[in-house]
């Protein structure tokens, strides 16, 4: 792999995140709501649901908090659409950014995501300008003093699962798999009992950049904050070596 310590990475996201615990819950609520309004309200029966419950009690969503939000979408057929919007644009020095959106007003998030480019020094680009320096993948992140199974079992049951790819970081594994072959590999860990701190469809960068310049630093910091300030971000992928 490259390198880069994805269980850092995570953390220092988990971190940040702690402190707004409402966001994250904001987030995974509405993306339980669409979940259910797309596959129903049995678990059983729709993967994407499955997926979602299992990012939600990764983020520590209580269980009846994961309940509450299930049955309110299933029981509310006049409830909010929301929509999926992906926006994707330019950073200081280039910097790669895509951001993905769960909304019930266009106007109201294209207006947010741009203000944030802006001031930031960057530019809302068209769709497509960055996404091809990504790869699509599904990505488990498995903490090593957390599992207890030895490497070479623990690569097979995500091989035979469908995994693409199995790497071993300093204090992590990590699982690629291709989109479609998420679910099923999540759910072979899960059933063997495996704790995943991260397991999730994301957007790995195919390179990476590192900025030197401290005002290029501080503008891409400021768009990232206010992305991540936004209730209608529900992620944001970049190219960034941080």
């Amino acid at each position: 792999m490259s390198g880069h310590s994805k269980f850092a990475n995570i953390k220092h996201k988990k971190e940040k995140n702690d402190a707004k615990k409402g966001k994250i819950f904001t987030v995974i609520g509405r993306e339980i709501a669409v979940a259910v309004k797309e596959g129903g309200a049995d678990p059983a029966n729709n993967s994407r649901l499955r997926d979602v419950i299992a990012k939600a009690k990764a983020n520590n969503m209580p269980n009846d908090t994961i309940d509450r939000g299930i049955k309110k979408a299933a029981g509310d057929a006049n409830s909010v659409n929301y929509e999926f919007i992906t926006y994707e644009g330019y950073g200081p020095s280039g910097i790669a950014i895509i951001v993905d959106t769960l909304t019930d007003n266009k106007n109201r998030t294209a207006a947010n995501v741009r203000s944030a480019f802006t001031k930031g020094n960057g530019n809302m680009g068209t769709s497509g300008c960055v996404s091809y320096m990504f790869d699509k993948k599904g990505q488990i992140i498995i903490d090593k003093e957390e599992c207890e199974m030895d490497a070479d079992d623990l690569m097979m049951i995500c091989l035979d699962a469908g995994a693409e790819d199995f790497s071993e970081e300093e204090d992590s594994f990590e699982v690629l798999t291709d989109p479609a072959d998420f679910s099923a590999v999540r759910e072979a860990l899960e059933g063997e009992g495996i704790a995943m701190i991260s397991a999730e469809v994301t957007m790995i960068p195919q390179n990476y950049v590192t900025l030197s310049d401290e005002d290029a630093i501080k503008n891409l910091q400021k768009t990232l904050d206010l992305l991540d300030d936004d209730d209608d971000v529900q992620n944001v992928y970049h190219n960034w070596d941080e």
